[in-house]
């Protein structure tokens, strides 16, 4: 029985459903997915509402290939009711759209990977078995948008407003030079030190060297 059950294992074929409304488009893929050994697409839809029509009847696909620009519901609002319906299922997306904002929606919604139509074939396939493998395939183009978007992301550095001779004195506060070794090399008085450094630390809102140091390091402030 063990047997059996690992040998099923082995030979069960991987389902691909297609969620494309170009008719030509979605024979060709479908049938370079049945010519391609461990794969198989027993559903094609035009549609999101029409796949959805399946989904009490079918099995569960393993791979979802899903187009944006659909007739109805779009291919980005129905990332989410896929996943409701088959949530362990991989969603791929295969669209002409390459702009940011269907990228940044697209991944936001579930999406395991964003693929353009323009694909050789054997990249799409290719694809297939990387998502499946944990990967998130994409093209070498989609690929430097996403880490282009990641850029804006980054946590801009929070300007508390120091002078150029505040943040001159907290680096070398930093350097570990006393009040006085700063004025020494600044040639100010102490007690001008003393001034800039009560400023600092209210900019920062900190009440020590120690404080002022760590969040010049925890901010990347200078």
């Amino acid at each position: 029985m063990k047997k059996n059950l690992q040998a099923e294992k082995v030979n069960k074929q991987i389902s691909i459903w297609l969620v494309e409304d170009n008719t030509r488009y979605r024979k060709t893929l479908a049938g370079l997915i049945d010519r391609t050994p461990g794969l198989v697409c027993p559903q094609s839809f035009s549609s999101c509402e029409e796949a959805f029509e399946e989904v009490q009847t079918s099995e569960n696909p393993d791979v979802i290939l899903l187009d944006i620009g659909l007739p109805g519901m779009s291919g980005i609002a129905g990332i989410a009711k896929f996943k409701e319906f088959f949530p362990a299922a991989h969603i791929l997306i295969l669209t002409v759209y390459d702009d940011n904002d269907n990228v940044f929606e697209a991944l936001c919604a579930g999406a395991s990977g964003y693929l353009l139509k323009d694909s050789a074939p054997e990249k799409i396939i290719d694809s297939i078995q990387e998502v499946l493998a944990g990967g998130a395939p994409m093209n070498m183009k989609i690929a430097h948008k996403v880490l282009e978007m990641f850029t804006h992301f980054k946590p801009k550095k929070t300007d508390y407003g120091l002078t150029e001779r505040e943040k001159e004195i907290l680096q070398l506060l930093i350097a570990g030079l006393t009040k006085q070794q700063i004025g020494d090399k600044l040639f100010i008085s102490f007690h001008t030190v003393n001034t800039h450094l009560k400023n600092i630390y209210g900019k920062l809102h900190v009440n020590t060297r120690t404080g002022a140091v760590s969040k010049v390091y925890k901010e990347n402030l200078l």
